[in-house]
């Protein structure tokens, strides 16, 4: 197996071991096999789930993140343990992000717009200490370093639209 597989086909051939279900959820239920910008792809699928009315409500939104995180750790070092550090078909870690980015903030199209363009900026970035998780293996490291990603988004628009009122 080469340390850097060809293509996402070639990734999820080695990681027919991993339950289909695991599999799933971790690639944003497929969306990380998309041939073109999967962590893009992967981000529209949290957009998707957010423009479900309510899953914007605490409490939607922290079970979703929760649960989220916890079956995305778990299979994201699954998938990297049978293929690649941080594989591009795993996805679940920017649709986390993207929840931590909108959490707590109120749902319109201007705020979730510019969320989703600082998460993807900030996803690419990588400050602090989110760059410093991507160097490290492991499904935790893979899920925290959007996790951390998200809550510099969050935060910069909780400090906007503090400044703006």
């Amino acid at each position: 197996m080469s340390a850097v597989p060809e293509s996402p086909n070639q990734i999820d051939r080695n990681v027919k071991s991993v339950p289909f279900l695991l599999r799933f959820i971790s690639t944003g239920f497929g969306a990380g096999y998309s041939p073109l910008i999967p962590g893009t792809v992967g981000t529209l699928v949290a957009l998707i789930f957010y423009a479900i009315p309510g899953f914007e409500t605490t409490i939607v939104m922290l079970s979703a993140i929760v649960a989220a995180f916890t079956i995305g750790t778990y299979g994201a070092h699954l998938v990297e343990k049978q293929s690649s550090h941080d594989p591009g078909i795993i996805v679940i870690d920017e649709i986390v992000g993207m929840w931590v980015s909108l959490l707590f903030l109120p749902k319109s199209l201007t705020i979730t717009a510019a969320a989703f363009i600082l998460f993807r900026i900030s996803d690419i970035i990588k400050p602090w200490p989110a760059r410093w998780f991507q160097h490290k293996s492991g499904g935790l490291a893979i899920m925290l370093d959007d996790v951390f990603a998200g809550m510099y988004v969050n935060i910069a628009i909780q400090l906007w639209l503090w400044f703006i009122h």
